[in-house]
């Protein structure tokens, strides 16, 4: 199977990156979790990337991207972003280990833990505008004024880290048929693709994104690039507004269909999540469990593979959660 687009890994630079990967942390294990597959009425299979040193897959990205400009004499005195709290983590991470100034812009109202953990990375933060796309519009703004050097949400070294963990998992569990992955600026989503093609799997990719966050699902449905409002409580790591125009290039064409979420299910899957393997979710952790509760019926007899892809949920949220 051909790789029909230059911004996907292969799959030399996918087990390039997993041994830099390595270095920080090992494989994280999926299960086939016994209660899920009740709930669900088939196999299931949960990847655990809140098992990560950051609780989130986004880390992989990080060390990847600082990897390749250090490969090539190019890191930076200063690096800008802009996160929800897990591209912010990823990014304060690699950059510590570098020694490279981090200077990360969230919007108001951000997660305070997941604030908490950015700085005690070392991370310098900026609380600014009412939404990632504000934010992430100041970040750039920032590094132009700066000379610092802006870390962008979507980019090939980033995915190429990313990846690892689909690589890892189709590996695991090669008889999977149908897998759900939550999108928020679509690397996620991306990398599933990229490892489904590069191993040759014939995996069917399911993308899931909140119904309160709809770009992706706007956009795949236009043609085209759609902003949409962004009004989820739950799914911060899903609240986009506007889809990237390149990740949207490579899902498109390649995603089996997409399912939108509420914030209620995801809550419902939450719960569910940590009645059946005591494993904390955040609100997009839980998206894909979600999607695949609302298909169940056409699940049935498939072996269905999850991406459990953060537990970065405030204490008082998830306490909420549990609660209702």
């Amino acid at each position: 199977m051909t790789v029909s687009h230059p911004l996907l890994p292969t799959l030399s630079d996918i087990e390039a990156a997993a041994q830099v990967v390595y270095r920080d942390f090992a494989p994280t294990p999926q299960y086939r979790w016994g209660l899920l597959g009740e709930r669900l009425g088939t196999e299931c299979w949960l990847k655990h990337e809140n098992h990560t040193p950051v609780g989130a897959f986004k880390i992989r990205g990080g060390l990847t991207y600082f990897d390749q400009l250090a490969q090539h004499g190019a890191l930076p005195r200063e690096v800008i972003c802009a996160t929800r709290g897990n591209h912010g983590q990823s990014i304060g991470w690699a950059a510590r280990a570098h020694g490279v100034a981090c200077t990360i812009v969230v919007p108001h109202g951000n997660s305070f833990e997941k604030n908490a953990a950015m700085r005690a990375l070392g991370v310098t933060l900026i609380v600014y505008g009412s939404d990632f796309q504000e934010a992430r519009e100041h970040a750039i703004q920032l590094a132009a004024e700066r000379g610092a050097h802006m870390v962008p949400s979507f980019h090939f070294d980033l995915l190429r880290g990313v990846s690892t963990y689909w690589w890892e998992f189709l590996r695991a569990v090669p008889q999977l048929q149908v897998a759900y992955v939550p999108i928020g600026q679509g690397s996620g989503a991306c990398s599933a693709i990229a490892a489904k093609l590069a191993l040759g799997h014939g995996v069917r990719i399911v993308g899931v994104v909140s119904s309160h966050a709809p770009t992706y699902a706007d956009s795949v449905a236009a043609g085209r690039v759609v902003e949409s409002p962004v009004t989820t409580r739950l799914a911060d790591g899903m609240a986009c507004r506007v889809a990237d125009a390149q990740a949207l290039a490579i899902i498109a064409p390649h995603i089996d269909h997409i399912v939108q979420v509420s914030d209620a299910e995801v809550a419902a899957a939450m719960r569910a999540l940590f009645t059946d393997t005591h494993n904390v979710a955040e609100g997009a952790g839980a998206a894909a469990f979600a999607a695949a509760m609302q298909e169940k019926d056409r699940l049935r007899g498939q072996c269905v593979g999850l991406a459990l892809t953060g537990g970065n949920v405030d204490a008082p949220v998830f306490s909420e959660v549990l609660g209702a």
